[in-house]
């Protein structure tokens, strides 16, 4: 579930006017809301519950919908209000309706930037603006929820998804929520659920790579630097996916168990790989089209030869696979699983994300101007936001 600013195009002299045009462009508005619409109703029905009474499914169903459709609403417009400020032709946001496939009935929404994001300034505005926007809703709309939580037997907490934890989480857990006993666990009302949903998001979306708002944040602040440190903040979620995938297993090792539950372990752990894909996917997406080329090839260097085709396919075989076989601990078949996914590792190093050359994940220049101290303020407190609302598990199984 994403929604991170879209790419701005790459900067050009033909751009220089197009704030001005913008003010003079009709609003184009039928699509967003229909979207919106459907995303609504996407929501709303994959959050009813038909083993609750009616007239409770329905409640809890709109309170979830309400809640979470606030906060990415407060995200997006962040975003477009901040751009119309800086002169930056930007869309209304595009929501993305996901039933069934998502745990929250959606993929968020994108904004489409049409015009050059002009200054570093406007990029630390246009990009921070989103996730405090959304986090000014989700912190207290999480709060809320968490103290009207329940506290159920330990057992029935973990019949479902187990959500991940943060350190923010865990200080509004501490202030807010009811008293855990042991051998008991929260049972998250729909509205906290909507709040831990926005700061998953969040999350997400402050990570400091490519054109994510956590990469428009952090180019501001440190200028191409950044692209460096996108590199390794990359490569750093595929060393997760491996470091979480050994903790769970050591663990269940220690305790006797040996590789039974590697399967879910795997799955728990998948979060990380399939974004460290996705991440790569995006990159390539963001490269302008004469360098892609019409079938996504390599033209210029730095830019991933890995067809993307290739790539999507390999990372959605490895996740599906994943899935089902997450209750089977047959060592052949997760030796099969590795070797795919050691071949996956081996063609990103040759032609794709990993190459040493790679500038999938660089974020496009802006002006050279640095931000006044209250900006850079601003960007490092965003920042730290990411480290608050980190989660080593998102979801758990």
């Amino acid at each position: 579930m994403t929604h991170s600013v879209t790419p701005s195009p790459t900067p050009s002299p033909t751009n220089s006017s197009d704030g001005d045009a913008a003010a003079t462009r009709p609003l184009a508005w039928r699509t967003n809301a229909l979207l919106f619409a459907a995303t609504v109703a996407s929501v709303f029905v994959t959050q009813w519950d038909p083993d609750e009474p009616v007239r409770l499914a329905l409640v809890h169903a709109a309170e979830f919908t309400g809640a979470l459709l606030g906060i990415l609403l407060a995200h997006e417009f962040g975003h477009y209000i901040a751009a119309r400020i800086h002169k930056v032709d930007a869309s209304l946001p595009f929501f993305i309706p996901l039933p069934i496939l998502s745990p929250f009935g959606t993929m968020g929404a994108v904004i489409r930037m049409r015009s050059v994001i002009p200054t570093r300034r406007a990029l630390l505005d246009i990009g921070a603006a989103g996730p405090l926007a959304g986090l000014a809703l989700a912190i207290p709309l999480y709060a809320w929820g968490a103290a009207h939580s329940q506290v159920v037997p330990l057992d029935t907490a973990q019949s479902g998804l187990q959500l991940g934890d943060s350190l923010l989480l865990r200080a509004l857990d501490h202030f807010f929520g009811p008293t855990v006993p042991v051998g008991s666990d929260i049972m998250l009302s729909p509205i906290a659920f909507a709040g831990w949903a926005g700061m998953f998001v969040t999350m997400i979306n402050l990570l400091p790579v490519g054109q994510l708002d956590g990469g428009h944040v952090a180019f501001a602040l440190f200028g191409p630097r950044q692209n460096r440190i996108a590199r390794w903040v990359h490569r750093s979620m595929l060393v997760f996916f491996f470091v979480s995938v050994a903790s769970f297993v050591a663990r269940d090792v220690r305790a006797g168990l040996g590789f039974w539950h590697l399967g879910r372990h795997v799955n728990s752990s998948l979060f990380w790989l399939v974004w460290f894909e996705l991440l790569a996917v995006l990159g390539t997406f963001s490269q302008p089209r004469a360098a892609r080329g019409e079938s996504g090839q390599e033209e210029r260097d730095g830019v991933s030869r890995l067809d993307l085709r290739t790539r999507g396919f390999a990372t959605l075989g490895l996740a599906v696979l994943a899935g089902l076989l997450q209750d089977r601990s047959s060592p052949a078949l997760w030796a099969a699983w590795f070797v795919g996914l050691g071949v996956l590792i081996a063609m990103e190093v040759r032609w794709g994300a990993l190459r040493p050359t790679s500038t999938l994940l660089d974020h496009p220049p802006t002006g050279e101007q640095r931000l006044g101290r209250g900006r850079a303020l601003v960007a490092i407190v965003t920042l730290a936001f990411f480290v608050l609302l980190f989660m080593p598990t998102p979801i758990g199984l």
